[in-house]
């Protein structure tokens, strides 16, 4: 199994990740592990579901789209401040 080793760690993440493994009856090891697969995996389900979110507006087949009005303006008026920058 490969070795993993990362210096200059912060002690204070290093003592939280201890204190939750000790909550959480694994070794520190074991919770690095179990808290990398897991950053991982949300970011990999926010990846998927990013994509999804595109595909789906390409699906819309949106014609005309440069009479929708200006995000920025849209933005400006809804704060209250309707004068252009």
């Amino acid at each position: 199994m490969p070795l993993l080793q990362v210096r200059d760690f912060p002690q204070d993440l290093y003592d939280t990740i201890s204190q939750v493994a000790k909550t959480e009856s694994r070794s520190i090891s074991q919770q690095t592990i179990v808290l990398l697969k897991t950053a991982l995996q949300i970011s990999s389900e926010r990846r998927a579901r990013r994509k999804t979110v595109f595909e789906e507006i390409d699906n819309l087949h949106m014609e005309n789209t440069q009479s929708f009005p200006d995000p920025a303006e849209l933005t400006r008026q809804g704060r209250g401040n309707t004068h252009n920058r």
